[in-house]
């Protein structure tokens, strides 16, 4: 497998894994876990699950000093992205919130334009409009929610954060295998929630009955543990804006969860939103050859 078609695939399967994360937060929320418990299980399951990955791989654990800084802070990144997202529920509609945060990917072409001075294409362009308009059609909502500014500064600094995650793995050259390097960033993401719980006050609490460890292990596994994997993976074959994009297909996850596990309904407007993601991710993946043809058929 060539490195373009391992980045495509991987990124798909990260924004997948990513979107099954209402199978296991919601049923924790109704059973009275805090946002900073959900974060604190999710992020310290996921850490030790790495930690057997590694010895199974006969891995060693040591990095440099220099590795240390540079996982530490892009864990950093990535816990805190999740810390905001889930305080910014507290001010609004989860809904509202995670359309809003759809918003990295646009902020992730720009800082690669400002920054790295990445030329973004035309098919670039139109896949992120398409991705955005399919996000908008996918909100539940009624129409007459009043935004929070709270909530809604809360949920761009999640958006931000998580752009600036995606642009510096890309520009951080990793010698060593995913699987050590993600470990090392979950490790230090899961020790800035515990730093989150301290400063709030937020108490562990101990998970109880079958189910609500079987959903500590989901959100572990699926949303965290694989999701980051293959989303580091898309980003060092692809690049950051591409991989970026391609998380479109989280929501599009979500919903599919919401229909025919909540027994939400679907509507033609879901129908169309998906349809517009769908065409956004087949744009981006075979949009330079589709484009080529065009322009070759028409000459």
């Amino acid at each position: 497998m060539n490195t373009k078609a391992k980045g495509y695939i991987a990124g798909i399967l990260a924004a997948v894994f990513y979107g099954t994360n209402p199978l296991g937060a919601l049923p924790l929320y109704d059973h009275g876990f805090t946002s900073g418990n959900v974060l604190f299980y999710r992020y310290g399951l996921a850490t030790i699950f790495f930690a057997v990955w590694m010895l199974i791989r006969k891995e060693k654990f040591s990095i440099s000093r220099g590795y240390a800084i540079k996982f530490s802070l892009l864990g950093a990144m990535f816990a805190l992205s999740s810390i905001l997202l889930f305080a910014s529920f507290l001010f609004m509609n989860a809904g509202v919130a995670s359309t809003i945060l759809f918003s990295y990917p646009i902020m992730t072409a720009l800082l690669m334009v400002i920054f790295y001075r990445e030329h973004i294409t035309t098919i670039t362009v139109i896949s992120l409009a398409l991705a955005i308009g399919g996000i908008g059609l996918l909100y539940r909502g009624d129409g007459q929610e009043t935004l929070s500014v709270t909530g809604v500064l809360l949920v761009l600094g999640s958006s931000l954060l998580f752009a600036i995650y995606i642009v510096y793995a890309k520009q951080f050259k990793i010698k060593m295998s995913p699987v050590k390097s993600t470990f090392w960033i979950i490790f230090f993401g899961w020790i800035v929630i515990v730093g989150y719980m301290f400063f709030t006050g937020d108490s562990v609490q101990l998970p109880r009955q079958p189910i609500e460890w079987g959903c500590i292990v989901l959100l572990a596994l699926m949303p965290t543990l694989l999701s980051l994997y293959f989303l580091n993976v898309s980003i060092q074959s692809i690049g950051s804006t591409l991989s970026s994009i391609l998380g479109a297909l989280e929501p599009v996850t979500a919903v599919v969860i919401s229909t025919f596990v909540f027994g939400e309904p679907f509507t033609v407007r879901l129908a169309i939103g998906i349809v517009l993601i769908l065409s956004a991710v087949l744009l981006i993946i075979g949009g330079n050859g589709m484009l080529k043809k065009l322009l070759h058929n028409n000459v």
